[in-house]
């Protein structure tokens, strides 16, 4: 693992940052190309990146240090490690909310667009937890792929479950399928399909996470993420009820008013 992965300057150039910053850009560049593909601007892609990766880094962060208030603070406000990714799920949803609301953007539709670029931006980000060492490591584990991370930020010398690189496989993987069901569902479709995929990932990969159980075997996080599911699979219902014709122009057509947009 590299934590630091060159210094320029004396200046150290951290593996999370980067990925951070990574996501960022590739998340806004898709965002760009879902806006474009609806007919509408796509100016605000970045502004709407930036001001979720603000608010998901503040909920993340602010959620963390309050479910852990009392305890050694190892992660302070300004550290590169402990967050909590629901509470950033959370901050991120308000940022993002709140500057589509000033663009005029519907927030199902926003919900929609932002679906596929958030999977591989998380991908990409659990990609920078992995290389960093952050400390969200598995449980020990003899098999094959299994890593230590002796000079992470969290450092452990023991065989550990990689699983952020679990997390950012089966997140790549969701940003797939909801690639090729862009055209088949409509926007809330498209993120209740988001939901699903995502929340039941990290179900899974919650089971092999160094985390506390705390009702009836699962996980904070487990039980966050299958609430996560669940709004996920209430908007797939919806999407059934829905006419296929009416469905499919609702994926397809962009909102009254902004044809001709660039």
């Amino acid at each position: 693992m590299q934590p630091v992965l060159f210094e320029l300057g004396g200046l150290q150039i951290q593996s999370y940052g980067v990925s951070k910053a990574l996501a960022a850009l590739v998340a806004g560049w898709l965002l760009q190309r879902e806006l474009r593909r609806r007919d509408r601007d796509p100016e605000p892609a970045f502004t709407l990146v930036i001001a979720g990766l603000v608010g998901g880094f503040v909920g993340a962060k602010l959620y963390f240090l309050a479910e852990n208030a009392g305890g050694p603070m190892d992660h302070g406000l300004l550290s590169t490690s402990g967050f909590t990714w629901y509470g950033g799920l959370l901050g991120g949803a308000l940022g993002v909310w709140l500057v589509a609301r000033r663009k005029g953007i519907p927030p199902g539709e926003m919900a929609g667009m932002a679906a596929m670029p958030l999977a591989v931006a998380y991908g990409i980000g659990r990609l920078g937890c992995l290389l960093a060492g952050d400390g969200t490591y598995g449980t020990p584990t003899d098999l094959p792929w299994a890593m230590s991370f002796p000079e992470g930020t969290v450092p452990t010398t023991e065989q550990v479950h990689p699983a952020p690189l679990y997390e950012a496989l089966l997140a790549f993987a969701a940003a797939w399928l909801l690639w090729r069901l862009r055209d088949r569902l409509s926007p809330p479709g498209l993120f209740g399909a988001f939901a699903v995929s995502m929340g039941l990932s990290r179900v899974a990969v919650e089971f092999v996470r160094l985390n506390d159980e705390v009702v009836v075997g699962l996980t904070q996080p487990q039980l966050w993420s299958l609430a996560l599911a669940a709004v996920g699979a209430a908007l797939l219902a919806r999407e059934r009820r829905l006419q296929p014709g009416v469905r499919r122009r609702k994926a397809l057509s962009p909102p009254r008013g902004t044809a001709g947009a660039t």
